[in-house]
């Protein structure tokens, strides 16, 4: 029995391993890729998430991280690289990582959109050295239910941020303590 359950572990640690491994691969796409594949999951968005087309009108700027590897057992990471999108043009490239300890099994791959209401929350991110999402502007995360309950009066927050197209046995997909740095791809 103990044999048995060293194996799984071990089967799924060789899966989350792999995962993260995966992610070295992601971040080392061009920023033709990390656009790209950023306005194909924006599309899946709002094919999904109508209200974030409605969100998308009103905010000055889209924060798109369209491929978020997630894995771990015991400890572990999530990393994923995104673009800024201002009014649809790729402005800057970013990256997200964090790493948590605790009780985790498994592994993920999600996306990530984060809708800038304003332009103060938008300069926070242009002129900050690494932001620790949890610090500076407010950060509103939407499920399908707070999304219907959005309205253009009910807006107050400075980021809405969306995730979707999970795949993967991982509980929990949180940005809460990740950190997003501008990184430069190549062309």
């Amino acid at each position: 029995m103990a044999g048995t359950r060293r194996t799984v572990l071990l089967g799924l640690a060789g899966l989350a391993g792999a995962l993260l491994l995966d992610t070295t691969t992601a971040q080392a796409a061009s920023a033709h890729d990390i656009t790209r594949e950023a306005h194909k999951a924006l599309s899946l968005l709002y094919q999904k998430q109508p209200k974030a087309r409605e969100l998308s009108k009103r905010a000055v700027a889209v924060l798109v991280f369209p491929k978020i590897f997630k894995g771990g057992v015991i400890i572990g990471g999530q990393s994923g690289d995104g673009v800024l999108l201002v009014r649809g043009k790729p402005e800057a490239y970013y990256n997200i990582s964090a790493a948590s300890f605790g009780l985790q099994l498994g592994g993920q791959r999600f996306a990530y959109a984060l809708f800038f209401m304003n332009e103060k929350s938008l300069d926070y991110l242009r002129k900050s050295d690494g932001w620790a999402i949890g610090s500076g502007p407010s950060v509103v995360v939407m499920d399908e239910g707070a999304a219907a309950s959005v309205t253009s009066t009910t807006l107050s927050q400075d980021v809405y941020a969306f995730p979707f197209g999970q795949k993967g046995l991982m509980a929990g997909i949180g940005i809460e303590g990740s950190k997003i740095t501008r990184i430069h791809p190549d062309k």
